[in-house]
């Protein structure tokens, strides 16, 4: 047990002190534990990058550093996402996700999808700063049965209301799932989504609860 914590918190610190070859190197030493992949990158990655996302907000890390945490986090990810395995426990489900417009914020959202990935499920990733209409326009193309938007500033997330009024408009059965550090449920259900999550650690249970309570309702 003590092992496994002390290479958790190697994990969190080297992302929080930027360190890519530590990270590499304590991602290894994650599996060689026979520690789950999944908590290694959610009780470890991206708990690290939580507190460089605190560090950043009260002044104490500006952009490079941030970036220069994200570069550590991709290294260990990129040891351990080949041994991520998630058992689907519902059918196949294809998602679009992306940050809106004027947002460049990707980091979370990048752990999102490496989480959806890991379940089987069909991923269309549009990046960052990503053109409102585009959304839909890939939600259409796609047939997407889940949209997933990401925003990290109070004024890019405005945007998410539009696009959502948008989806519902022309894509009335795919379902709205929104993260990010400005949001929260009460202001999700206020856009009209249909989910939220906090954390890469919580999107999977949401969005099988989504289909859920949506199979739910087309019974009635």
């Amino acid at each position: 047990m003590q092992d496994r914590q002390r290479c958790l918190a190697a994990l969190r610190n080297s992302v929080i002190k930027y360190n890519t070859e530590d990270c590499s190197l304590a991602a290894k030493k994650a599996l060689d534990l026979g520690i789950d992949p999944a908590a290694a990158v959610l009780e470890g990655l991206a708990k690290g990058m939580e507190t460089v996302g605190n560090l950043f907000y009260a002044g104490q890390y500006f952009v490079p550093e941030v970036l220069l945490c994200a570069d550590a986090l991709y290294a260990g990810l990129e040891i351990l996402k080949p041994h991520l395995k998630i058992k689907p426990i519902h059918p196949r489900i294809t998602l679009v996700i992306g940050c809106v417009e004027g947002d460049v914020h990707e980091i979370g959202k990048n752990l999102v999808k490496q989480m959806f990935i890991s379940s089987g499920w069909e991923v269309h990733d549009l990046g960052y700063d990503v053109p409102l209409a585009r959304f839909v326009e890939k939600l259409e193309e796609v047939r997407a049965d889940i949209l997933a938007m990401s925003a990290m500033m109070t004024t890019t997330m405005m945007g998410m209301k539009k696009v959502i009024a948008m989806a519902k408009d022309r894509c009335p059965e795919c379902m709205i799932l929104l993260g990010g550090a400005p949001l929260n449920r009460d202001i999700a259900a206020l856009f009209g989504a249909d989910g939220y999550a906090s954390s890469a650690g919580e999107v999977v249970r949401e969005v099988l609860e989504m289909m859920d309570r949506f199979h739910e309702q087309a019974r009635l």
